[in-house]
């Protein structure tokens, strides 16, 4: 048996994905900005598949901007609240995705301030409204809805409401909860958030930032004038157009797959358990969707994860976007986890099974012996 749980660092495309996909590629092939028939083809499923993001998340179709992904979108979050929206200091958490931590530890315009968070990664409010309330000049408050690696969840409303009270812009990539936690734009105001499509059953390389229509930003990737003159370049469309349908999928089925999802998980961190494992971050407060637990420290530790791939079991021990990187996990470090402990991040997705969770238990238990 192939068993994957690496659905946060990427997601199988869907099938309904890949026949809406075949469909662009063969029919659809015109450019969005061409004038002829092909053109208007092309720029009407771009814009067909921006109203059904939008209608998504609660937001307006006028504030969806495509981008080639996550990172992309991150980075052009933060150098526009820098560049366009004067922002000359940033509030963020050391254990956020390396998309927002390095991009804002590498400017050098706006001074950062770190936020205090639990040993479980929940971020603490009380010194976040201490940050707000010292900080001078314009601020951008930039923290992840869901974490990467240990699944904890921001409580968007309370950062939100923080942000109003202190007129500071807000930042959220939340891409590991777009399509998998509710979403309502329209009653929880955030300045920016972000979307990578193939952490939802969509295309690699494809992705989104929403902007809130206050805040006027002009592209970092200067070209023909493409998304508003916010991201040049010609549209992705067959990207686009199945982001599209991946996401209306995942929010059509969004309660009904939560449901099944924990119950997956709630077993198997219950046979985890039984052999040792112990939690990293909150299991309470966490994403249906990841489980990162530390296991018994054996003499075949260091090789866990090559152990698992030998039996046909797909993991990862951290951020995916890290994973050529031997200095282990900077999320699990900033939380105190024991590094000479092998921790493992679990990820699930609609279409794992408990018989898939049973398999792995069964590995587990012989290598963990």
């Amino acid at each position: 048996m192939k068993v994957y749980f690496d659905n946060a660092a990427t997601t199988p495309v869907a099938e309904e994905v890949l026949q809406e996909l075949s469909d662009v590629l063969r029919s659809h092939y015109g450019n969005p900005s061409s004038i002829h028939q092909q053109g208007r083809d092309a720029r009407s499923l771009v814009e067909l598949a921006r109203k059904k993001i939008a209608t998504c998340i609660g937001a307006q179709s006028s504030e969806i901007v495509f981008t080639a992904g996550g990172t992309e979108a991150d980075n052009l979050a933060i150098h526009a609240a820098i560049h366009d929206l004067g922002v000359n200091c940033i509030i963020t958490s050391s254990i956020e995705h390396s998309a927002v931590y390095n991009s804002i530890k590498k400017q050098k315009e706006a001074e950062v301030l770190y936020v205090k968070f639990s040993p479980q990664g929940e971020i603490d409010l009380a010194h976040l409204e201490e940050l707000l309330k010292s900080a001078t000049g314009k601020v951008l408050v930039s923290l992840m809805h869901v974490n990467n690696e240990i699944g904890t969840i921001l409580p968007l409303d309370k950062v939100s409401a923080l942000c109003l009270q202190y007129a500071a812009l807000f930042h959220s990539d939340t891409v590991q909860s777009i399509g998998h936690l509710p979403l309502n734009l329209s009653a929880t105001k955030i300045d920016f958030v972000t979307c990578s499509a193939h952490k939802l059953h969509g295309l690699k390389g494809t992705g989104f930032l929403y902007v809130s229509k206050k805040n006027k930003i002009s592209a970092q990737i200067i070209g023909g004038g493409q998304e508003r003159d916010i991201r040049g370049g010609t549209e992705n469309v067959p990207g686009i157009v199945s982001m599209g349908k991946a996401l209306s999928m995942s929010c059509a089925a969004m309660e009904e797959d939560a449901q099944k999802v924990k119950g997956l998980k709630d077993y198997f961190y219950k046979e985890l358990q039984a052999i040792g494992a112990m939690v990293n971050g909150s299991f309470e407060n966490a994403s249906p969707y990841i489980l990162n637990v530390s296991l018994p420290k054996t003499s075949s530790s260091s090789m866990l994860l090559f152990n698992l791939d030998i039996e046909g079991i797909a993991v990862s021990g951290g951020s995916a976007c890290s994973s050529g990187s031997h200095l282990g996990s900077r999320v699990l470090t900033e939380l105190g986890v024991d590094s000479e402990v092998p921790a493992v991040r679990f990820s699930f997705s609609r279409y794992n099974t408990k018989e898939e969770v049973d398999f792995v238990i069964e590995k587990l238990k012989k290598i963990c012996k």
